[in-house]
This record gives structure tokens, sequence and C-alpha cells, in this order.
């Protein structure tokens, strides 16, 4: 799927992106699954080729035959068959709660729990030259956004100009974050959160390199804003390892970083247990796995926070219609599971 406006990060330009989908077939004609994988090299080390071999030559023998309704069942199986395919089995998660939904006729934020019916989300600024993020955040505050997400990392200087400019542009009554995307060091963290004091940040997303988690600590406690990380949480001991060394205040659960929802729920335990703040973020993701993120999002209380716009400059996404955004916030189907069904002609 290419992308109506392509975007800027620290590490890449993003013009276009190639999800996988999955379904799942049982002998009840009538029910199907669907699920959705949405690789990303530099993130989950996959490939959308990866993705398809594992499906085809992992996934299928060994759930073939296999009763879906018991998903942990099949869930941990696959975990040790496939180690470190996370968005593979994302997808393969993904279907698995959807049948499981269609079966109970229920939608699938109902049946984990359905804390809320709705989630405000943040809508993301790529890197841009100063006068085009004002331009650009004040476009999405006229479409009824009320929380900015910018993305920087490259230079702190024209960071910092660039967080203060949008500010002026949109008002107090904005949310503002900001995603450095591994692209600085504790220094440069420091200054920028510094030099964009004025700005009244709500977060600093992943500030620091991923590998070297002992830096992001230094800049949660060198800093007077929450810092969240991304990129260095990709499974349940990874959440537990930030939790017991106060690494941060917030995680961003991305269910293609974990292995989707039977994953989440469990980091999102940890988070929880440990007092942190939880976001649930997306890569560029059809709406098929937008909709599994929100459901998990609405059935847990302490998940405060989304970043769920990877569907928004999709072009011909064959899963239109699982979730609907009014401004900014983002309702899920009240249909069964997670509200798809393939077409066919």
């Amino acid at each position: 799927m290419r992308l109506s406006e392509p975007y800027a990060i620290a590490y890449q330009q993003v013009d276009s992106t190639t999800n996988v989908f999955l379904r799942l077939g049982t002998n009840r004609g009538d029910i199907e699954g669907y699920g959705c994988a949405a690789p990303e090299q530099d993130i989950t080390g996959e490939t959308s080729d990866s993705v398809l071999r594992a499906i085809r030559d992992t996934v299928e023998p060994a759930i073939k035959g296999a009763d879906p309704l018991r998903s942990t069942h099949v869930m941990e199986k696959l975990k040790e068959l496939l180690p470190g395919q996370r968005s593979a089995l994302a997808a393969v998660d993904m279907a698995l709660y959807d049948i499981l939904g269609k079966v109970c006729g229920v939608p699938l934020w109902k049946l984990l729990g359905g804390f809320r019916d709705r989630m405000k989300t943040s809508v993301t600024v790529g890197i841009l030259p100063a006068a085009e993020t004002v331009a650009r955040a004040r476009d999405w505050i006229s479409q009824g956004f009320r929380c900015l997400k910018l993305k920087g990392g490259k230079d702190v200087d024209e960071d910092i100009e660039r967080v203060l400019l949008a500010r002026e542009a949109v008002g107090k009554n904005v949310e503002l974050r900001f995603d450095a995307n591994q692209g600085f060091s504790v220094d440069q963290s420091l200054r920028f959160v510094k030099g964009t004091r004025k700005a009244k940040l709500e977060l600093i997303e992943q500030p620091t390199p991923k590998n070297e988690p002992a830096l992001l600590g230094y800049v949660t406690r060198g800093v007077s804003i929450p810092v969240m990380v991304d990129e260095g949480l990709m499974s349940l001991r990874d959440a537990f390892r930030i939790a017991r060394g106060d690494l941060a205040d917030m995680v961003n659960v991305k269910l293609m970083k974990v292995g989707g929802i039977y994953e989440a729920l469990q980091i999102n335990a940890v988070a929880r247990s440990a007092r942190l703040e939880v976001m649930i973020g997306c890569m560029d993701e059809a709406e098929l796995a937008i909709s599994a993120g929100l459901a998990f999002a609405l059935a847990r209380p302490n998940v405060m926070y989304a970043d769920l716009d990877g569907h928004l400059d999709l072009l011909e996404d064959p899963s239109k219609g699982c979730v609907t955004i009014r401004k900014g916030v983002l309702f899920p189907s009240t249909r069964p599971g997670l509200g798809f069904e393939m077409k066919t002609s």
C-alpha cells in the first residue's frame, strides 16, 4: 500500500508499506478469522517475504486441525517454532481472537473487557522543515485532532525550533508529544527537553538507542517530563527489565513488536504492577491491525494513551472500515470479532 503522504523519521523515509493478511478457515464454513502482519526490518527484523514463508512453512502445518478456541495452546507452540518473528505471530494471534469473537457473536473489544468504548489518538507529523511542520500541524488540528506527535532525532536545534513553533501555532490546549526514534545521545536529550520546556511537551519517546537501555534510564532520571520506551520494548522480558531498572516512565506497546494481543496483555500486567503508564502504538498498519490494537487498548484501564494512526495515509487498504475515526477519536466496530470479512468476487 502506498502512502498518500510520505514521511521521514530519524533513520528512514517512508512512502509505502507492505502488510501480509492471513485468513484462518474453520470447519464451520460461516466463521473465518483474519489477521494482519506489518513487518518492519528495522524494528521487528522481518520482511513481508519472511512472514509469508513463516506462515506457509511453519504456521500452516503446525496449526492445521487445531482447535482455534485453544488460542493459548496454539500461540505457545508457535512461539517456540518462530522465535523473534513477532509480526507473523501477531497475525495468527489476531485471527484466533477474531474467530473467538465471531463464535461468541461479540466485538473483540467487549470480549476482552470493554473498559471504554472509544479512545483519542495522536496523529504523527514526520520530520519536516519548520514552516512545513507548522502547516501540517495546523491542518491536523483543523480536522479535529487534539494530540500531535512530532518526529525528530536528526538535529537537536532544529527539533527544538520545530516544537516551539508548533506549540505557538496550535495553542496551549493541544497535546504535543515528541518521538526521537533513538536519534539522540543522553546529552542531546537533556538539551532538547530543556530547550522545549516552554512548549510543555506531554512526553518524549525513545530518545536514545534501543540497544543501550541504561542510557534511557539516565534520561528518565534527568528530565522533568515522562520518558517513553518504544523500540526498546520487544518482549515480556524487556518489560520486566524496564520496570525493575526504572528505565522509563511509560511503555509503548505495539502488537507487531510483541507478537499480538496475547503477549500485549501480559506486558500490560507487568507495566500496571510497576505503575508504568501504557500507550498502544502501531506501525504502518491496515485497519484490521489497528482494530486489534484498539480492542486491546479499550479493554484495559491503564492503557491511557493511543497512537493508532498508522492506517490514515494508506491507499487501497482492503480492510478499510474496521474502525471509525471522528475528530481524532477512534471508535471500534460493532461487528463480531475484529469487524472484518474478506470480500470475494
